[in-house]
């Protein structure tokens, strides 16, 4: 049952749409948060992977706004803040949550891929919360999630050697920023979600690492988690909420792992 933690909140979120039907990640946040209370302003590069989203919060009472934009465009993303505000006034949370895997270890990625996913996933980060920091320094709150990944922190199973500096990027930038901006009221974290079954994992990683077969992937993922099941959006979703909600007040620069354990073993 909802509490309306963020009631009264403005919450950007990036990548709110989603590859297929499901609980993706940035899919879920938005619905969580808008059941909470909040206001979004849902991106995403796509208003097609957003129609889902729209029709889920819709079907709460939710309010949310679509915006379509290129968050890796710099000059794209500023418009896309500006009408933010000029939709709802003010940005109160910002939940980073662009990004995808591309396969390739320290061989076989191009310095073409390495450079995008450095670009997909850490630039956008630093882009899109560049844009919105004037506007909570000038209030003195705010609070940013951004969403890393466990290949940030350990071996995940597969070389994909740009997604996993990229995601360390984001942690450590987390950290950074949480410590310049706190003076200011503004909170950073990050959420490292693990291996949750996502539409991006049937539609994207099956193809990448089990040659199209999904049971087969499922499995090998379910083996590595200590829990007896695996997590989903909602899980990264809960995560980011708790976050983003005046419970965590006092926390900043630091990370909340969603992996079921996975990331506390040895083995």
């Amino acid at each position: 049952m909802s509490n309306k933690r963020l009631a009264g909140k403005v919450a950007i979120v990036t990548g709110a749409g989603c590859v297929g039907p499901g609980w993706g990640n940035g899919r879920a946040i938005a619905y969580r948060f808008a059941q909470e209370g909040a206001r979004v302003f849902a991106v995403d590069l796509s208003m097609e992977a957003m129609s889902e989203t729209l029709e889920k919060v819709a079907s709460i009472g939710g309010e949310i706004t679509p915006y379509q934009c290129d968050v890796t465009d710099s000059a794209a993303v500023q418009r896309m803040v500006d009408a933010c505000v000029e939709t709802y006034g003010t940005v109160d949370i910002l939940v980073n949550n662009v990004g995808a895997p591309c396969p390739g270890g320290a061989m076989a990625l191009t310095e073409e891929q390495w450079d995008s996913q450095l670009g997909l996933n850490l630039k956008t980060v630093f882009i899109v919360s560049r844009c919105v920091l004037p506007i909570m320094k000038e209030k003195s709150s705010g609070a940013i999630v951004n969403i890393a990944s466990t290949s940030g922190i350990r071996w995940t199973g597969a070389p994909q050697i740009g997604y996993a500096t990229a995601k360390a990027g984001v942690i450590q930038y987390g950290k950074v920023a949480a410590v310049e901006l706190a003076p200011f009221g503004i909170r950073v974290n990050s959420v490292v979600p693990g291996q949750v079954h996502t539409p991006l994992v049937d539609a994207v990683l099956a193809r990448t690492q089990a040659q199209g077969d999904i049971e087969a992937l499922l499995e090998r993922r379910k083996r590595r988690i200590p829990m007896p099941f695996m997590g989903d959006g909602m899980d990264t979703a809960n995560a980011a909420l708790f976050l983003a909600s005046d419970e965590a007040r006092f926390i900043t620069g630091t990370e909340l792992v969603v992996d079921g354990g996975m990331s506390a073993r040895c083995d």
